[in-house]
C-alpha cells in the first residue's frame, strides 16, 4: 500500500471519530434532557395513579358506568406493546415484543383470544413481521409524546373493552430505570379494579416480565 493511501486512510478513520464523537456528545446531551423530563415527572404521574385509583374505588358503586363493570369471562386478551419509531436500540424494541408475543401465546394456549396494538413503528412493524397485524397502530410520536397521543390510543382501548370486542386489556412497555437499565414490565389497564398500573408509586410498578 502506498503512503499516500495510508495517510488517506488514517485522515478517513480521524474524520470518522470526529463525527461519532459529535453523534455521542448530541446523544448525551438528548439523554440528559430525557432524564430530566422523567424526573420532573414523576411526582404528577404518581398523583395521577392514585388521583384515578380513588376515582375508581369511589365510581365503583355507581351503576351504568360500562368502563367499570368486569366482564363475565375473559375470552380475548388486547395486549398494548409500547416501543419506539426508531431502531438501533438494542435490546429496547426486541425485548418488548418477545414479552408480548410470549404473553399472546401463554393466552392463547389457554384457550383465549388475543388483539394486539402497538405504539411505536417498531412494535407495529415487528408484529407484522409475525403475522400479527395490529388492531391500532400508533406511531410518529415517540420523540415528544404528548397528552394527545395517550388519549387517542387509551380511548381505541376502552371502545374495544366497552364493546365487548376485548374482556382484558394489558400493556408491556420498559420501565425506566437508569440509562443502561430498562425493565420489561407487564401491567394490566383494563378492567379498573384490576389495574395494576394505579398500583404503583416510587416503587416497583407491575410485574416485571422474567427471562427478558
Amino acid at each position: 500500500m502506498a503512503l499516500k493511501d495510508v495517510k488517506s486512510r488514517i485522515q478517513s478513520v480521524k474524520n470518522i471519530q470526529k463525527i461519532t464523537r459529535a453523534m455521542e456528545m448530541v446523544a448525551a446531551a438528548r439523554l440528559r434532557r430525557a432524564e430530566q423530563r422523567i424526573e420532573a415527572l414523576r411526582p404528577y404521574a404518581g398523583a395521577i395513579r392514585r388521583m384515578t385509583r380513588q376515582a375508581a374505588e369511589a365510581a365503583g358503586h355507581v351503576p351504568n358506568l360500562p368502563i367499570l363493570d368486569e366482564h363475565e369471562a375473559e375470552n380475548t386478551i388486547g395486549l398494548l406493546l409500547v416501543t419506539g419509531d426508531r431502531g438501533l436500540a438494542g435490546a429496547f424494541n426486541t425485548q418488548i415484543v418477545r414479552a408480548g408475543m410470549r404473553a399472546g401465546l401463554e393466552y392463547e394456549n389457554g384457550g383465549k383470544s388475543t388483539v394486539f396494538y402497538a405504539s411505536g413503528r417498531r412494535g407495529v412493524s415487528s408484529l407484522q413481521f409475525r403475522g400479527r397485524e395490529p388492531k391500532g397502530a400508533y406511531t410518529g410520536f415517540t420523540d415528544r409524546p404528548a397528552y394527545a397521543n395517550a388519549r387517542d390510543i387509551a380511548a381505541d382501548l376502552m371502545a374495544a373493552y366497552i364493546d365487548g370486542e376485548v374482556d382484558r386489556v394489558e400493556i408491556v412497555y420498559n420501565r425506566y430505570v437508569s440509562p443502561l437499565t430498562q425493565v420489561v414490565t407487564r401491567e394490566t389497564l383494563l378492567p379498573l379494579q384490576q389495574a395494576t398500573i394505579l398500583e404503583g408509586g416510587e416503587g416497583l410498578v407491575g410485574r416485571a416480565v422474567a427471562g427478558e
